[in-house]
């Protein structure tokens, strides 16, 4: 099948479907917009700059997707040949900074048209700090957080080879196309998803999880009192409002290099002390030992899969059973152990995974066992290629902008700043969350993880009690 454009076009992948079914039933549009600022505390070449930026698109196919929908409604993908949108510019110089950050939140909270219409907007900006850089909004469905990192540092590296000397151009991007036609052909079967659909099958049948909050027994109650079962273990964790706000929080450099070097020392990933640290908060909160959250595998372990931008993001429910009993380490091994076997697994699709738990347990729409979802984010935006040297001791602001609207009440994302240290990002729904409570999460989830590495071999009833 071909478009009007004579491209040969494509289905959705798993990964795609997953964020379209948000999108389709979120009343607000915006939903899978990302909008993030990049600035640095140089003076930019305006010009070379927009070239950069072109070059970089030009590079990088994922950035030239575009959607269409034929007869029967099904939707599907195809490459431009060249970008589309124009790159535009904007002189934040003489606004308020509150003023200048409000105003790229409303361009974040703008939907794109849907339908063979560009899935990114890229702005250059002037701030009033004397900071430059780029303002980029991109749709979930082309990009996800580490293709758009990625995307960020080729074109830093491709101002720095314009600007300085004997400074090499980036190597090239990987092909979107070359990719997705490997999880497409994967996708329509063969041995390897057979043996991943037999996991996760297995996985969910084995037992039924419970329902756990952070706001503590309450949701569960509730739904055990509608439906007059004493022993109902799923919630429904939907609301009509999605209206959404982030929640930003900043551990200092010396605490974070504390949790890294734990993880380093003891081989485990920082996405299970992460894990750790909310299950322990959750089990506190709801006093059970049956935990489970969303989590997140980002599927670019080949260097294929981290140079082809696009979406790669799969979710799954987590669900660890640590008891009161277990060392701090020996829970973080659990789910280490689990996280291995996920990663061997990951290419399952998200909405399989669902449809097939809703029907072997007879979950009612919108009813679940997670209240909220955890991603880690391991890269940074900074540049540290060639050249280094001559770029100085550049100053780095890097800044995530709300669209306004959320699919789920609670998603935690953790990523490294510039400056150092980690960004604890809360994407919540203001009418289900406040900002206090989040305040509290963060205050104990921190609790919980740095008493629980000062001595690991504490059970996790002592890291309770003393949190």
């Amino acid at each position: 099948m071909e478009t009007t454009l004579e491209k040969k076009v494509y289905p959705l992948t798993s990964a795609q479907k997953l964020h379209y079914y948000s999108m389709k039933y979120c009343p607000k549009k915006q939903v899978l917009n990302i909008g993030s600022g990049l600035t640095i505390q140089v003076e930019l070449e305006w010009d070379v700059l927009k070239d950069c930026i072109n070059q970089a698109i030009k590079r990088c196919e994922a950035m030239r997707v575009q959607f269409g929908e034929d007869e029967n409604g099904n939707v599907y993908q195809y490459v431009l040949d060249e970008p589309t949108a124009e790159i535009q510019h904007f002189d934040f110089a003489h606004w308020k900074e509150e003023d200048a950050h409000n105003k790229m939140t409303e361009w974040t909270s703008t939907p794109f048209e849907m339908y063979d219409s560009p899935m990114y907007q890229i702005v250059m900006i002037k701030m009033p700090d004397n900071f430059y850089g780029m303002y980029v909004k991109v749709n979930h469905l082309i990009m996800d957080a580490q293709s758009l990192i990625v995307f960020f540092k080729d074109i830093i590296e491709l101002y720095s080879t314009r600007m300085f000397e004997d400074i090499p151009v980036p190597k090239e991007m990987a092909s979107y196309i070359k990719q997705l036609e490997k999880d497409l052909a994967y996708e329509a079967g063969n041995s390897s998803s057979k043996k991943d659909r037999e996991f996760f099958e297995n996985l969910i049948s084995s037992s039924e999880p419970i329902f756990t909050d952070i706001h503590g027994t309450g949701k569960l109650e509730a739904e055990r009192e509608r439906t007059g079962n004493p022993n109902q273990r799923a919630a429904i964790n939907t609301s009509d409002n999605v209206d959404a706000n982030l929640a930003n929080f900043e551990l200092e450099e010396e605490p974070s290099m504390r949790m890294l070097k734990f993880c380093e020392e003891h081989h485990v990933s920082m996405t299970c002390l992460l894990l750790m640290g909310l299950r322990t908060y959750l089990q506190k909160e709801n006093g059970v030992d049956d935990i489970s959250v969303s989590t997140t595998i980002a599927r670019r372990a080949t260097l294929m899969e981290k140079r082809c931008g696009g979406t790669r993001i799969h979710s799954f429910p987590f669900r660890t059973i640590v008891s009161r009993e277990d060392t701090f380490l020996e829970g973080v091994f659990k789910i280490r152990d689990m996280q291995n076997q996920y990663f061997r697994h990951a290419n399952y699709s998200p909405s399989e995974y669902y449809a097939f738990r809703k029907q072997h347990y007879n979950l009612e729409n919108g009813q679940t066992y997670e209240a909220m979802a955890l991603t880690y984010q391991p890269l940074t935006m900074k540049y540290e290629g060639p050249g280094l040297d001559k770029l100085g001791d550049i100053q780095y602001n890097v800044r995530r902008y709300s669209n306004s609207a959320c699919a789920h009440t609670l998603y935690l994302t953790v990523s490294h700043r510039p400056s150092g240290g980690l960004d604890f990002c809360f994407e919540h729904q203001t009418g289900v969350v406040t900002y206090e409570k989040l305040q509290e999460v963060f205050f104990y989830l921190c609790r919980i993880i740095f008493y629980g590495i000062e001595d690991c071999n504490r059970t996790v009833g002592e890291v309770i009690d003393w949190s």
